[in-house]
């Protein structure tokens, strides 16, 4: 997409699947509000807040071994096997180390992809600690619409802890998955004319059938977080993406606006739309080490982070089969370790993560755009080299 305008080799297209295609992605990626309809998640009118810098070269040659590998390798390396567009790392509160590949830059925006779940979750508890949603009222409570659909008897809790049962594929590599028609339905551009299917986000919704039990095992389904936003709306009057600028992004001193991407009906997607720069995703982070304290203010309550820290029911999780994360868990929609570390991640498709480690103070935050969607494809590397840093800065401070 270089050129005024770029020559037709070049042009990338929303409607023809092009801007998913690899190496095609790592543009698109940091340029999704050049492709599609978006809504601004504004940063308010005050000053950023400053994050203290104090670089350290020797985080580069930290050396670890990939998961079921024989050889190790450095740091440094890990950035290309894991098709790294931008890397932030923050010990103490400060910036050590920030690095950018491809086409983002620190001015720059990228897609969270399922990051944004995390951060739907994040809303959603923070509204269940304020007593204005009841985690044990059933979906349909909230959002009558869906009393037929398979949400509709399940509760607040099982839905921010993706323990409902249901039947949709997030199998990427499956065309015929659910989660292509759901792509479909919120996809803002026109519909064939022969197109006789949901046409937004909460259309999608209300067609979702059950499979399995409620409360019977850990699925990770991005059908969740968009009933989970819909959820909130009805609580609150607001969309997410308001609601997130109004709770949190405007609070903690961001440097951009971030943005999400919205559907035809100019509903946020929920499950996958945040965009945002670099550095505010790791003030976001950076908050939830800190107890839901930033910027001078308490902006999420600490028992929210605390009941994230503590995670969710391990034995369900086990059901899911995740053989790279076993003794994790899952709650409000963040990944628990269970580590003695304590450490708990946002994870999203192609390598977009958030790592807060409260025990080493560290927080890792990277943006990417590895051909893979699935995260088994950079578990591997991104598992042990984020533990590896943070292990490192934790026997070196400075």
């Amino acid at each position: 997409m270089v050129g005024a305008p770029p020559p037709p080799d070049k042009q990338l297209r929303f409607d023809d699947g092009s801007t998913f295609q690899f190496p095609a992605l790592r543009w698109s990626v940091s340029h999704f509000r050049q492709l599609m309809p978006t809504v601004n998640v504004s940063r308010g009118v005050g000053a950023p807040t400053p994050l203290p810098r104090a670089l350290r070269a020797d985080i580069d040659t930290v050396r670890f071994t990939p998961l079921g590998a024989s050889s190790s390798m450095t740091w440094a390396e890990s950035l290309a096997a894991n098709y790294t567009d931008g890397i932030l790392v923050l010990h103490q509160g400060r910036i050590v180390y920030e690095r950018y590949f491809g086409v983002l830059t620190a001015q720059g925006q990228h897609g969270a992809m399922s990051v944004t779940k995390s951060v739907t979750g994040t809303l959603g508890a923070m509204l269940v600690a304020e007593g204005k949603l009841d985690p044990n009222k059933k979906v349909v409570d909230y959002v009558p619409e869906l009393a037929r659909s398979a949400f509709g008897n399940a509760t607040v809790r099982q839905v921010l802890d993706m323990t409902t049962g249901l039947k949709y594929s997030e199998d990427y590599a499956d065309p015929n998955a659910e989660v292509w028609a759901h792509a479909q339905a919120g996809s803002p551009l026109p519909k064939p004319k022969d197109y006789t299917g949901p046409r937004s986000y909460y259309e999608y919704l209300q067609t979702v059938k059950p499979e399995g039990q409620h409360g019977a095992a850990f699925a990770y389904k991005t059908v969740n977080s968009d009933t989970l936003g819909w959820i909130i709306a009805r609580a609150t009057g607001r969309d997410v993406a308001s609601l997130l600028s109004e709770r949190i992004w405007s609070r903690l001193g961001a440097e951009q606006d971030a943005y999400m991407t919205v559907d035809s009906t100019g509903t946020p997607f929920a499950g996958g739309g945040l965009n945002t720069g670099l550095r505010d995703l790791a003030r976001f982070g950076d908050m939830l080490r800190n107890n839901g304290r930033f910027n001078g203010q308490q902006i999420v309550p600490k028992a929210v982070v605390d009941d994230i820290r503590r995670g969710g029911d391990r034995d369900a999780f086990a059901k899911a089969g995740y053989s790279l994360l076993q003794g994790w868990s899952y709650r409000n929609m963040w990944w628990v370790t269970h580590q003695p570390d304590r450490a708990f991640m946002a994870r999203g498709v192609h390598g977009q993560r958030i790592y807060v480690n409260p025990q080493a103070a560290v927080v890792i935050v990277r943006y990417a755009s590895h051909p893979v969607a699935s995260n088994s494809a950079n578990d591997p590397t991104t598992l042990p080299a984020f533990d590896a840093v943070a292990q490192h800065l934790m026997r070196k401070p400075r």
